[in-house]
């Protein structure tokens, strides 16, 4: 006897490979998910960059009046006028970089990504990784089943 209903042995209407999609067409929508993956950690690290630089140049000029009332204004002077403010590269700050990249790059790929999904399964997310799963699980086990207690058959 299995914990499953049989309503429920399987991926979500969402995540089922649609008829006519083949397994080399999952195969490579799941390697551009796995792509988009990627740029979506290495943006949220590029995030983390900017979030962090601009944490620095603040202390950086909290430094520079703690210098100047400590009577170090030759090295406050030099400070504010070389790092606070400063460049990150090039004419820019990095607000600047994120812009370019979530415009010239991120979004490109994204929208690359959804349109793929759009034109080959309908727009169905993770169909590899749904795939993988019924693949993996233990089909009837505490712990593997295909969905949620709670989740019924979703169209």
């Amino acid at each position: 006897m299995t914990n499953e209903r049989p309503d429920t042995d399987g991926p979500d209407a969402a995540h089922r490979i649609p008829e006519g999609a083949d397994d080399a067409t999952v195969d490579a929508l799941g390697k551009l998910s796995e792509g988009l993956e990627a740029l979506e950690h290495a943006r949220g690290l590029l995030y983390g960059f900017h979030r962090l630089t601009g944490t620095a140049d603040l202390a950086i000029g909290e430094a520079v009046d703690l210098f100047r009332q400590a009577g170090h204004d030759d090295v406050a002077d030099r400070i504010e006028r070389d790092v606070v403010g400063r460049n990150v590269i090039a004419g820019r700050w990095t607000f600047q970089i994120v812009e370019d990249y979530d415009d010239g790059y991120w979004s490109v790929v994204r929208d690359a990504e959804r349109e793929a999904r759009e034109q080959l399964v309908g727009g169905r997310r993770h169909l590899f990784e749904a795939r993988m799963k019924e693949q993996r699980r233990t089909h009837g086990a505490p712990h593997h089943e295909a969905l949620p207690a709670d989740v019924g058959e979703q169209v």
